[in-house]
């Protein structure tokens, strides 16, 4: 037990680090992929069924719990762990990408956002102390600085403008998160895809002494090569003893290729929404199991998987339940793609332990070319 947040790198093998992030909460083993808690659950699963696909560690949301229940009450219920059932590690994000993204009507300004909920238009001011403020209600262990994310692509003006400001927002995020015994603060990288300011952004980030870095603003809307060269840009910047986290990324593959690069930590929604649509993530690749293809096929989704949802029932079952709108649907699905991504993430570990991560990808790329056209 620690009672600070600290990172061992175990192995390396390249640019890739298997380790672990240790918290007074418990281990994170890393690379690490965590799932997408946003509402205070991780949507149609079960805490104990989260856990049991492998995740050490969950993603909540700062905006959605600031409107509903409110951060107040939870803090009074014991705080986000007990109210959630989820004693292991959170991660809460700042509520920046969601007030860009959901508010009807937003204004930044120096002093933060003020914005109109997506929920009822009741009206709210987000500001870094507020965010930090929330967080800390929340009982997180991993807060995030707030930030200002721009849409992809944007004029290098509008990246460089909301890259200083978000400087400016963590310098006032570290002072307002204070001195939290076993609890981490992360500095959040920004700069489009500009590398000279991402470089610029990242050394003043580092400046600040965070206790992690986390590099946002990508998977929204650009190519895959310009979202690795940032991180190709980044990386080299950041401390070598101090974790690395890719925000809201993304596909196996962009795990891959970004764990490859020297990343340790990735959350993104694409699992678990995937799941609830019919779209299931396998070592054959992706089954959209609303295909008419399934509908007599009676094989199981992955008789190799972690998951007894992908071993012990047919493809054609799911396609029934999918095509019914059945609630298991939704939940099965869900806990197969998650397995999926904590198994990929275990697979990844194991290779940097053993020095043969370039293989692994290899074979698990080829795995998916040959499912998906051999039909899956």
């Amino acid at each position: 037990m620690t009672n600070e947040i600290h990172l061992t790198v175990h192995a390396r093998d390249g640019a890739a680090r298997l380790g672990a992030l240790q918290t007074p909460r418990g281990d994170i083993r890393t690379p690490a992929f965590m799932p997408v808690g946003t509402a205070a659950t991780v949507k149609a699963m079960r805490p104990e069924d989260v856990r049991a696909t492998g995740a050490d560690i969950v993603l909540s949301n700062t905006y959605h719990l600031m409107l509903a229940p409110g951060a107040e009450r939870i803090a009074a219920l014991g705080g986000l762990h007990r109210f959630m059932n989820w004693p292991w590690p959170i991660l809460t994000d700042s509520g920046g990408f969601q007030v860009m993204s959901l508010a009807k009507l937003r204004k930044v300004s120096e002093k933060g956002v003020a914005f109109q909920s997506h929920i009822d238009g009741s009206r709210h001011e987000l500001t870094p102390e507020r965010s930090m403020a929330i967080q800390r209600l929340l009982g997180s262990d991993i807060q995030m600085q707030l930030d200002e994310c721009v849409r992809l692509p944007c004029p290098p003006e509008e990246a460089e403008r909301a890259m200083r400001l978000s400087l400016r927002w963590a310098e006032r995020s570290k002072a307002a998160f204070g001195d939290q015994p076993g609890r981490a603060a992360f500095g959040i990288v920004q700069g489009g895809v500009e590398k000279d300011l991402r470089i610029e952004s990242a050394r003043a980030l580092v400046a600040m002494d965070f206790h992690g870095y986390a590099i946002g603003g990508l998977a929204v809307g650009e190519p895959q090569a310009d979202m690795l060269a940032m991180i190709d840009t980044v990386v080299p910047h950041l401390p070598d003893d101090k974790p690395r986290y890719l925000m809201g990324v993304g596909t196996p593959d962009d795990l891959l290729q970004a764990l490859r690069r020297g990343v340790d930590m990735f959350d993104c929604v694409m699992p678990t929404r995937a799941g609830r649509h019919g779209m299931v993530f396998t070592r054959a690749g992706r089954l959209n199991l609303r295909n008419a293809r399934f509908a007599d096929d009676p094989r199981p989704i992955d008789p190799l998987s972690t998951s007894p949802m992908a071993r012990d029932y047919s493809r054609a079952y799911w396609r029934h339940l999918v095509k019914a709108g059945e609630i298991l649907a939704m939940m099965g699905l869900t806990e197969i793609n998650l397995a999926y991504y904590q198994e990929l993430m275990a697979g990844a570990r194991k290779a940097i332990g053993e020095g043969r991560l370039d293989a692994y990808i290899e074979e698990t790329r080829r795995g998916w070319a040959e499912g998906e056209s051999g039909g899956g």
